[in-house]
């Protein structure tokens, strides 16, 4: 990892829990996009989520404990240590102050990609930071949630530095079949890294009881 980065990666996400999906997305973003360092950033308070996150700690300690084993991530607490909603402009526009001659990508999910117009400041978001959109390998162009043609839907591009779209095997990982296999005390093992199946065996996490 460079001391001096010039190419910064943003992936964050609530991580409830880190998956081996998120961890793909991490390799290939590096290694697609070049970066020199990936900051794999758990959302704080988040302003789009329905319903509540696992504690803060264990999200971060998961976190640490996934992404361990993904060259040039850097595992970013500081939306966790803000008060309040914490929104990605924030974070970007802290790691340009930190790094102002580096490039900036922004790493998001093609789900996210459908909705990243209502995203505070997103106008601000894509002159900022390049955006890289993961989606899965052979979606096709009329398939429904996400058109490569059209990556970011209802956002005027015009004065965005660029959107690439990054292709991905498919990977039928989702936070929500971990948490609800686990409340069943069905094998999480084969989605997740074994180190955070420990962690959540060990603390219980996402149990009703």
């Amino acid at each position: 990892m460079n001391s001096t980065p010039s190419r910064i990666g943003l992936f964050g996400g609530a991580f409830d829990p880190p998956h081996d999906a998120h961890l793909a997305l991490a390799r290939a973003a590096i290694d697609e996009l070049g970066l020199d360092v990936l900051h794999v950033v758990p959302t704080g308070d988040a302003w789009h989520k329905s319903r509540p996150l696992s504690p803060a700690a264990d999200r971060l300690a998961m976190c640490r404990l996934a992404f361990a084993s993904v060259p040039g991530t850097l595992v970013d607490d500081r939306e966790l240590q803000r008060a309040g909603p914490t929104y990605t402009i924030d974070t970007l526009s802290e790691l340009q102050a930190q790094h102002p001659t580096a490039e900036l990508w922004l790493l998001i999910g093609a789900d996210q990609a459908a909705f990243f117009r209502h995203w505070r400041r997103a106008p601000d978001i894509v002159a900022l930071a390049f955006v890289a959109v993961a989606t899965r390998a052979g979606l096709a162009p009329d398939e429904p949630g996400f058109d490569p043609r059209d990556p970011l839907p209802g956002l005027d591009l015009g004065a965005a530095r660029g959107v690439r779209v990054l292709r991905l095997p498919a990977l039928p990982h989702s936070a929500t079949e971990v948490r609800a296999r686990a409340a069943r005390g069905l094998a999480i093992g084969h989605l997740v890294p074994s180190a955070v199946a420990g962690y959540i065996a060990e603390h219980h996490l996402y149990t009703t009881t």
